[in-house]
């Protein structure tokens, strides 16, 4: 595994930012060799796209605790400047995207009106033990932060593809990114050598089990239950509430209410991936039978879930409410993907590439 030196805080950094150039440690369990885990703040510099997980030989690159402030503070995550946002971004940093600084552009959502509950450090705590990736699976994907795939009955030798664990940046203990097209986020994914998923990939990753186990409703077992991601956050709790009306008032009503990626550690698929409900809903790719073409394709629920849940089998009105199965196929804004234009504040995605 590669070893990295963590940047120096940037020169002329205001009082307190080096506190937020702090990092954890998170011991994985499991695996051969033993990996550490290395929460990092956007670092500004050539480490910013590194991987997060480390060699827990290499003692230079973490720190025994998390200063008590910003760690503690939800909102230290909210970044909108967009030298922080480029950081998180790695290779894809340097395309020319709209980002951060403003109305409507990549990033993570208008922080003036934006909540998050859970910090850094209770981040860290919650992934306390996991393992994220095991050595087998990053020879397999060649990527950190990514596990591969296969259909039933099949084996990590013959895994199909391979997935962001995380939805996008696919940083552990980060904010998902919101406010961007289809088309940016292909772009986004192909600047780190990798594509939008396929809807077909994503329920795959989602309901399936590695061990060859049966199918699954949903990620974490068959039962609806909003307790266990992201998915309680109601659109009409704040104030001002929601108002989805035009795209001016989107902007000014309507918080991006997320929590960093994998502070739900039982939102979880079998496979390993987080958040594939709640947090953000996500962009994906599909191909139409009656034309071949590649469309967007936009599924899965978001912070604010609880407004709008049901179960599979409810009636119900499909603008209303809807189900969240792995499985369900919304064909919400499907779309030339070259030309697709929809963005909005509760809508992000992942990453998916080729097994090596």
């Amino acid at each position: 595994m590669a070893l990295h030196h963590l940047p120096l805080v940037p020169t002329g950094s205001a009082p307190g930012l080096a506190l937020l150039f702090s990092c954890a440690r998170v011991v994985a369990s499991s695996g051969s060799p033993t990996q550490t885990l290395v929460i990092q703040p956007p670092l500004l510099g050539r480490d910013a796209s590194s991987s997060i997980l480390r060699d827990s030989a290499d003692e230079s690159l973490a720190t025994g605790a998390l200063d008590p402030w910003p760690a503690d503070d939800p909102m230290a995550l909210h970044h909108e400047a967009p030298e922080w946002l480029r950081a998180l971004m790695g290779d894809a940093g340097s395309l020319a995207l709209p980002v951060g600084g403003g109305a409507w552009r990549i990033g993570q959502g208008n922080r003036s009106i934006s909540w998050h509950s859970i910090g850094r450090r209770a981040c860290v705590e919650q992934l306390n033990d996991a393992v994220l990736q095991t050595p087998a699976q990053r020879a397999r994907c060649g990527e950190a932060n990514m596990v591969p795939v296969w259909d039933r009955g099949g084996s990590l030798e013959g895994a199909r593809f391979c997935i962001d664990i995380f939805e996008f940046p696919n940083k552990a203990c980060e904010l998902p990114f919101v406010f961007v097209t289809p088309f940016q986020a292909k772009r986004i994914c192909e600047a780190q050598g990798k594509r939008l998923c396929a809807q077909e990939e994503w329920n795959l990753a989602c309901r399936g089990d590695p061990a060859g186990g049966p199918d699954r409703l949903y990620a974490y077992g068959d039962e609806l239950d909003l307790t266990v991601c992201n998915t309680s956050k109601s659109r009409f709790g704040g104030s001002p509430p929601c108002d989805v009306s035009t795209k001016e008032k989107v902007w000014t009503t309507c918080g991006t209410n997320t929590e960093p990626s994998g502070a739900f550690p039982r939102c979880r698929s079998r496979f390993g991936v987080f958040d594939q409900h709640g947090n953000v809903a996500e962009i994906m790719t599909r191909v139409e039978p009656a034309d071949g073409e590649v469309k967007s394709q936009l599924k899965g629920s978001a912070f604010f879930y609880v407004d709008v849940a049901q179960m599979p089998t409810d009636p119900g009105g499909y603008w209303t409410k809807y189900p969240d199965h792995c499985n369900f196929d919304p064909r919400w804004h499907v779309e030339n993907l070259e030309t697709a234009g929809h963005l909005n504040y509760h809508l992000g995605f992942r990453c998916c590439k080729g097994a090596n």
